[in-house]
C-alpha cells in the first residue's frame, strides 16, 4: 500500500478503494428509501397519506426524493384523488400483499435478535449498554421501534432495563456461555476448518493471507494490493498470535498487549457480524468506546487491518464494512427481515436493488 516517486521523495501511504463494496452502499439508497415510505404509509391510520402531509413526516428537503419515487414507482404507489379531494398515496394492492409478508419475517427474527442482543451486551465490560446506543444501533441490529416496550418486557429472564446515575443501561440477566462463541468461530466449525487443522502440516505462507489456524481471521486484500514476502510474513505470524476471546472483559487485559490488541480486532469483528448488513457507521461504533473499551484510534486500527475492514465515504456517513461477508456488492447471508425487504423492493423491477444473496 505504498506509492513511490521518483529520487529519495518519501513514501506515500494510500487507502485502496474497493468499488464493489461502494457500490453495495449506493444500491441501499433507492430501496431505503422506497422501504421508509411504505413505513409512513402503513403508520396511517388510513393506509394512505396525503401529500401535502408528506413534508411533515420527512422534512421540505426530502419531500422530493419520496414525491420523485411516487411517480417513478407506479407498481408500488398509487396516487388518488382530484376533483376536490386532496390527492392521496397508498400502496397498490400487489404491494399491499408482499407488505404483508413483513408480520412473518419480524415473527422469524425475533429469536435472532434475541440471541443477538444478548451477544451484543455479553461483549460490554459489564453485561450493559447505554439504552441510548442500543437505540442508535437499532435499525442496524434489525430491532423494532418499540423494542424497549414489547421484546425487552417479553423477556424478563434476559434483560432488564436499570437506572444508573440517571441514565438508562439496558442489563443481562443471565449469562450463557453456550452463547460466547464468535462468529468466526461458527463459521470454522461450519466449514469444517477446525478439523483440517489438526491434519494439516506445516502451513505455506499465502498470497493473500490466508490460511488455515485456529486463530486467524479471514482476509482479503484489495486487487492492486502486491504484498511482499516479509509483510507476509508478519501477517502469518499475527494470525497464529493466539488471542483471549472478545467475551472476557476486558479489563483482565492491558491494552500494550499484542494478543489484547488482536481481541480488539476479535471484538470488532464479533459486533459487525450481529448486524443485519455486517456494517456500522464509524459513529455507531464509537458509540461502543467504553463499554468495549476500544482503542482510542479506532479508525487507525480498522486501516490497519484494512484485510478485514472495509472504510467506504459513499453516502452520507462513513461506514465500515465486514469484508468476508460480502461477495461483490452483494451481501452473501440475509436474515429474514433482509429476504423480505429485497422481495419489496424487487417491484421496482430492478433487479440489482440488493442483490442476491441467501438467507441464514
Amino acid at each position: 500500500m505504498h506509492k513511490t516517486g521518483g529520487g529519495s521523495r518519501p513514501k506515500k501511504k494510500i487507502y485502496s478503494r474497493v468499488r464493489e463494496l461502494d457500490r453495495a452502499i449506493d444500491l441501499q439508497k433507492k430501496p431505503s428509501l422506497i422501504l421508509q415510505l411504505k413505513s409512513i404509509i402503513q403508520a396511517q391510520k388510513t393506509q394512505s397519506l396525503l401529500l401535502r402531509d408528506l413534508e411533515k413526516e420527512v422534512g421540505f428537503v426530502q419531500k422530493w426524493n419520496f414525491m420523485a419515487a411516487i411517480e417513478k414507482y407506479p407498481t408500488i404507489f398509487h396516487v388518488d384523488g382530484g376533483n376536490g379531494t386532496p390527492p392521496a398515496v397508498t400502496l397498490t394492492n400487489k404491494a399491499q400483499k408482499i407488505a404483508a409478508e413483513e408480520i412473518n419475517a419480524r415473527q422469524l427474527m425475533e429469536p435472532i435478535l434475541v440471541k443477538n442482543l444478548r451477544k451484543l451486551l455479553m461483549l460490554s465490560i459489564d453485561c450493559r449498554l447505554p439504552l441510548e446506543t442500543v437505540e442508535f444501533i437499532r435499525s442496524t441490529m434489525g430491532l423494532p421501534c418499540d423494542f424497549k416496550t414489547s421484546m425487552i418486557a417479553r423477556y424478563p429472564e434476559y434483560f432488564s432495563v436499570k437506572d444508573v446515575n440517571g441514565r438508562g443501561y439496558l442489563w443481562l440477566e443471565n449469562w450463557d456461555s453456550t452463547l460466547a462463541v464468535t462468529a468466526r468461530e461458527e463459521r470454522l466449525a461450519r466449514e469444517g476448518i477446525l478439523d483440517s487443522i489438526e491434519r494439516a502440516g506445516k502451513v505455506r505462507i499465502s498470497k493473500d493471507g490466508n490460511f488455515l489456524g485456529r486463530f486467524a481471521f479471514q482476509l482479503s486484500f484489495p486487487a492492486g494490493f502486491r504484498p511482499n514476502k516479509s509483510y507476509l510474513e508478519e501477517v502469518q505470524k499475527w494470525q497464529k498470535m493466539e488471542f483471549p476471546s472478545p467475551f472476557l472483559n476486558a479489563r483482565r487485559f492491558e491494552s500494550a498487549d499484542p494478543k489484547a490488541r488482536k481481541r480488539i480486532v476479535a471484538v470488532l469483528h464479533e459486533l459487525l457480524s450481529l448486524t443485519m448488513e455486517k456494517r456500522m457507521t464509524t459513529a455507531q461504533l464509537e458509540a461502543f468506546h467504553s463499554e468495549y473499551r476500544l482503542p482510542a484510534r479506532l479508525l487507525l486500527c480498522l486501516i490497519k487491518h484494512h484485510g478485514i475492514f472495509y472504510i467506504t465515504n459513499k453516502g452520507a456517513k462513513s461506514t465500515v464494512l465486514l469484508k468476508e461477508a460480502y461477495d461483490g456488492s452483494n451481501l452473501i447471508d440475509k436474515c429474514p427481515l433482509l429476504v423480505f425487504q429485497d422481495k419489496f423492493a424487487a417491484l421496482t423491477g430492478r433487479r440489482d436493488t440488493y442483490g442476491v444473496g441467501m438467507p441464514s
